[in-house]
């Protein structure tokens, strides 16, 4: 049985933590106020998919390997942080006409959404300073005379993400309103902003170590 003392206590850290806006939180904004509430909170479902993948790997001992190889841990970084560079250069490469009003009731807002579904899902699981901090976090809060270690850490990560979900769905929405209060803003303004962070969050996902994204 999960020890309610460590259960209150990882409630109280993670809550902060997770309220707490990272580049994941960018990630999120940014889809909500270029292409809707409702991609920014598909951007928000596949960001916490995937973080599925470094819970499963905390719990399977990967994220050790991970940590532990200096090589793996920096090719994993170089795969994140390229895939945010291609959002840059997509975003750079724009040549959408018109503005915020133009596109608001987009016909395209389904297919976006599955877009950018795709995208917070491998920003997620491809953010290598996610599966260091899961190592590192989740343990300090199992006792051994609560049950298998390995259901543990498993709740504790399911639960940190249940958590992380809320504030995020929240930044998602806030975009959703700052897209519908700024009805002139250009598309193309937008795009070139949105080049800005993901250029930005790439160089952070290099050169930072283990941080909650």
């Amino acid at each position: 049985m999960m020890n309610s003392r460590l259960l209150i206590l990882f409630l109280a850290t993670t809550i902060p933590i997770v309220c707490f806006p990272g580049p994941s939180v960018a990630f999120i904004l940014t889809n909500s106020v270029q292409k809707g509430r409702a991609a920014g909170l598909f951007s928000m479902l596949g960001v916490e998919i995937g973080y599925l993948v470094h819970v499963f790997g905390a719990v399977v001992g990967i994220s050790a390997i991970i940590a532990a190889s200096a090589q793996l841990f920096t090719a994993i970084k170089i795969a994140g942080a390229a895939w945010l560079l291609w959002l840059a250069w997509k975003a750079f490469r724009s040549r959408k006409e018109g503005t915020l009003a133009h596109v608001a009731n987009n016909d395209q807002e389904d297919r976006s959404g599955r877009t950018a579904f795709r995208s917070g899902l491998l920003v997620g699981a491809l953010n290598p300073k996610t599966a260091v901090f899961f190592l590192a976090f989740l343990p300090q809060f199992v006792s051994t005379s609560a049950g298998p270690v390995p259901i543990q850490l498993l709740i504790f990560g399911l639960l940190f993400i249940a958590l992380a979900s809320v504030p995020d769905s929240l930044w998602a929405i806030g975009g959703g309103y700052l897209r519908t209060l700024a009805p002139r803003l250009r598309l193309r303004s937008l795009d070139r902003a949105a080049g800005v962070i993901y250029s930005v969050l790439a160089a952070f996902t290099v050169t930072t170590t283990a941080a909650r994204s």
